[in-house]
């Protein structure tokens, strides 16, 4: 096989996968009314009677 095919073929994949990059970045665009940083629950911290872990070995 030549070395142009081999060129060709490399060129006419990167711009695929360009136009393909683009096309999904064009279809993506940010929405400028969302929330930057959105509403966050309180932390909680609840009592249990669960004994402590005082070792992880399993065998």
């Amino acid at each position: 096989m030549p070395a142009f095919v081999l060129k060709a073929g490399a060129t006419l994949l990167t711009l695929l996968a360009a136009a393909a990059s683009a096309a999904y970045v064009s279809s993506h665009v940010k929405n400028g009314a969302a929330p930057l940083h959105p509403a966050v629950l309180t932390a909680q911290v609840h009592a249990a009677d669960v004994e402590a872990v005082t070792s992880t070995y399993a065998s």
